[in-house]
C-alpha cells in the first residue's frame, strides 16, 4: 500500500527536479519557492527512506533509489493525467501516440511508418505527436511516461538503462559532400585532407557524437574549426549543398540525395556496421492497443530495408 503520507505535490515536485536537473529550476516550473521544493524533496526522501538525489557542480543527479523511483513514479502520475484528461475529452474521443523521434529515423522509418499506420483501420482515430531531441532528452521523457516510445539509433545512451530496446536494423553514418567538392571523387588513403574544410557534426553530448570522437581518435585528427553542431537535417542538407561544408550524416537522411547525385559519399568509410537503430519502451508504463499496433507498422517498414 501507498505511504499515505506521500502526497501529488511530493511526486510532482521529484519529477520536475528529475526533469530540470535544478532546485531552482523545478521551483520556477511549478511556480513555488526554492524553499518549498527543498521541503518537498526532504519530505519524500524521509518518508520512502532513501536519498533521492546528489548534488554537484553541474546540477542535481538522481541516485540509484532516485532512478528506482522515476521509472514508477513518472508513468504513474503521467498515467492519472490522462485518466483526467480522457474524462474531459470523452466527447470528442481523440486519442494520441507520443513519438520520440531521434535524427537517423527523421527521413524514412518514421514518416513511412505514420503514413501507414494513418492509412490502416487502427488509425483512424489516433493521432500521432512527433517529438525531437537527442537520445538523452527523448529517454528522460520516456522514462517520465511523457512518451509512449522513442525510435531511433541511441543504444550508446546512459539513459536507456532500466528501458526496454529493441533493435531494428543497423545504420551507419557517412560522409557526404556535395557534387563538384574538391574532395568529390578523390581516392582518400587518410583522414588528414577532411579538417582543411568545415563540418556539420553532431552535438556533443550525443549518441552520434561519439562516433564522431572515436572516428577522430582512429585517424589522429581534431574536428575542424569553423564547423556547425546541429542535428538539423534541413540546415546540414543546405549547408553541404552550398557550401564546402563535409556533413557526417545518418544514411537514411542522404540515401536519396545520393541516389541522385547532388551529393558524393566520400571514399573514406565512417563505419563499417553502424549502430542499432530501434524502439524503446518504458516496460513500467501499461502498453495500449494502438502502441502495439504502431509498434508492428515500425517492424513492417524496417523490414521493408533501410541501410
Amino acid at each position: 500500500m501507498l505511504n499515505q503520507r506521500i502526497k501529488l505535490r511530493h511526486l510532482n515536485a521529484f519529477l520536475e527536479v528529475a526533469r530540470r536537473r535544478s532546485f531552482a529550476r523545478a521551483a520556477e516550473s511549478l511556480s513555488i519557492t526554492q524553499p518549498g521544493i527543498s521541503k518537498a524533496i526532504r519530505e519524500l526522501e524521509e518518508n520512502v527512506g532513501a536519498v533521492l538525489f546528489e548534488r554537484g557542480v553541474q546540477g542535481v543527479s538522481l541516485t540509484q533509489a532516485g532512478l528506482t523511483l522515476l521509472r514508477h513514479a513518472g508513468p504513474a502520475v503521467r498515467a492519472l493525467e490522462e485518466g483526467v484528461e480522457a474524462l474531459a475529452d470523452a466527447h470528442g474521443g481523440q486519442r494520441w501516440l507520443r513519438v520520440g523521434a531521434l535524427s537517423t529515423v527523421e527521413s524514412h522509418l518514421l514518416p513511412a511508418a505514420i503514413q501507414h499506420w494513418h492509412g490502416s483501420p487502427q488509425g483512424q482515430d489516433v493521432s500521432i505527436q512527433v517529438v525531437t531531441g537527442t537520445s538523452a532528452f527523448l529517454l528522460s521523457r520516456l522514462a517520465l511516461g511523457e512518451l509512449d516510445v522513442v525510435v531511433g539509433r541511441m543504444t550508446e545512451a546512459r539513459e536507456i538503462r532500466d528501458l526496454a530496446f529493441e533493435h531494428l536494423y543497423y545504420q551507419s553514418l557517412r560522409l557526404v559532400v556535395r557534387a563538384g567538392h574538391p574532395l568529390a571523387g578523390q581516392p582518400l588513403d587518410t583522414a588528414d585532407p577532411l579538417v582543411d574544410y568545415p563540418w556539420a557534426l553532431p552535438p556533443q553530448r550525443t549518441t552520434l557524437r561519439q562516433q564522431v570522437d572515436s572516428f577522430c581518435v582512429r585517424h589522429a585528427i581534431s574536428v575542424p574549426h569553423p564547423c556547425v553542431e546541429t542535428l538539423s537535417l534541413p540546415i546540414s542538407r543546405r549547408l553541404t549543398l552550398d557550401t564546402d561544408t563535409i556533413w557526417i550524416a545518418p544514411f537514411e537522411a542522404v540515401a536519396e540525395a545520393l541516389d541522385d547525385g547532388s551529393l558524393v559519399e566520400l571514399g573514406l568509410a565512417f563505419e563499417q556496421r553502424g549502430g542499432s537503430v530501434g524502439l524503446c519502451l518504458n516496460t513500467t508504463m501499461q502498453p495500449t492497443t494502438a502502441l502495439h499496433g504502431f509498434c508492428e507498422v515500425l517492424r513492417r517498414v524496417a523490414d521493408q530495408g533501410i541501410g
